[in-house]
């Protein structure tokens, strides 16, 4: 068994509720709502017309305009926040070439793939864009980040929908574990905001329609809520092997622990009412850990505002920690401030996670004013809490049955 253990020493975001890990974590432990009416597009046609764009984001503020041309916003996301990582790390992309970037996706460029494909409606095959394929395939952010900031390491794209991000910092731990990197960027992106993309969910009458109040409209495991408002973010990881860390001085700011994932194995869009999946991917991670249902002191969970996914997640949280643990263990989610941001969602709560054990204060679900009965056996934090934990657990459950969860443990040494 390997031991070599993994730290995280530098966090970077681009959000609706802040660019940069400061501005976001502000916001998120005072209960600030990213979401809005559209701004990036005309709405009116569809029954959504809200989400949470990341408004403040200027590409030009991390890359030459040359190379954000050539980047679909997702990409354009992912290297941004890498960016902001290393520079949170304090790490110079230079002096770590053979790090590795581990970066994924749950959809990739679709913006650029309905430009393209009105340019070849209206315009014709011969007008088409020679960077519609580059700019467009999932795997393209990782590939981005590596390429701007030479890095030759391990490269990995992951695409399991809204577990995305936590496959990909999960996979990266066990990368560092092996000696394939000493360093690795992991994380996830996703600008999925666009008419189609909308369009899409409303088709599946996923997403909220309170229009009319859109900071009030992801409400995760209140009674009245409607469906989850779409997000827009990248979030990146500097993941680290210990002795590399300290070996520079740098500031440990939490350590990732352990890493559980499974298959529901049952429906494309809906979790097994069973529980037993999720459950055993949250115990996998604990084991992998070495730590005890009873040590855990806060999750950040994956629950999006959903009628059917919010339950079911407090039911795996009871299976997974025993129905008088869950009680008194701190859950909240933070989709209700930065909107579900699909495969970037888990690198967002895994930065949010990290900054809640650094700084002792355990961010709320916000507008959750009535309580789903449904949703009751777990302690719901419903604004800031000081608290000092020790360890974490953040959740991720993706269409198609992907479940992945992480666990974090507060750095003391």
């Amino acid at each position: 068994m390997s031991t070599r253990r993994v730290v995280v020493t530098g966090i970077g975001m681009v959000t609706s509720i802040g660019v940069g890990i400061d501005d976001a974590w502000r916001n998120a432990r005072n209960g600030v709502s990213g979401a809005g009416t559209i701004a990036g597009f005309d709405p009116e046609r569809l029954p959504t017309r809200i989400a949470c764009e990341a408004r403040d984001f200027e590409p030009k503020d991390f890359m030459p305009p040359r190379e954000a041309r050539r980047m679909d916003r997702f990409a354009q996301f992912a290297v941004a926040s890498a960016r902001l990582a290393l520079d949170d790390a304090g790490l110079d992309a230079a002096t770590i070439p053979h790090a590795g970037v581990y970066v994924g996706t749950g959809i990739g460029g679709l913006s650029t793939f309905v430009d393209q494909t009105t340019v070849l409606l209206e315009r014709g095959p011969d007008r088409l864009s020679p960077f519609f394929i580059p700019m467009m395939i999932p795997n393209m952010a990782a590939a981005q980040v590596s390429m701007q900031f030479g890095l030759t390491g391990p490269l990995l794209a992951p695409v399991s929908a809204c577990a995305t991000s936590n496959h990909a910092i999960g996979e990266a731990l066990d990368a560092i574990r092996l000696g394939r990197a000493d360093v690795i960027l992991a994380g996830g992106t996703e600008s999925p905001i666009c008419e189609i993309g909308l369009a899409a969910f409303n088709a599946m009458r996923a997403l909220s329609t309170r229009n009319d109040a859109p900071e009030a409209a992801s409400r995760p495991f209140d009674a009245d809520r409607d469906g989850f408002v779409m997000g827009e973010a990248g979030a990146v990881l500097v993941l680290e092997e210990l002795d590399h860390a300290r070996a520079r001085g740098a500031t440990i700011l939490a350590e990732l622990a352990g890493y559980g994932l499974s298959g529901d194995a049952h429906h494309f869009t809906e979790p097994d009412p069973t529980g037993n999946a999720p459950a055993s991917a949250i115990a996998m991670a604990m084991r992998d850990a070495s730590v005890e249902a009873a040590d855990i002191g806060y999750i950040n969970a994956h629950a999006t505002s959903t009628p059917v996914g919010d339950p079911n997640e407090v039911k795996v949280i009871r299976m997974a920690l025993g129905d008088d643990l869950a009680a008194a263990c701190p859950v909240s989610s933070t989709k209700s401030m930065h909107g579900h941001c699909l495969g970037a969602a888990g690198g967002v709560e895994a930065g949010l996670t990290v900054r809640a054990l650094v700084d002792g204060v355990l961010p709320p679900t916000i507008n959750l004013d009535s309580l789903d009965p449904a949703c009751e056996g777990v302690d719901h934090i419903r604004t800031a809490r000081e608290a000092s934990v020790d360890v974490a657990i953040s959740n991720a459950f993706g269409f198609g049955g992907y479940n992945a969860a992480i666990v974090f443990r507060r750095w003391d040494a």
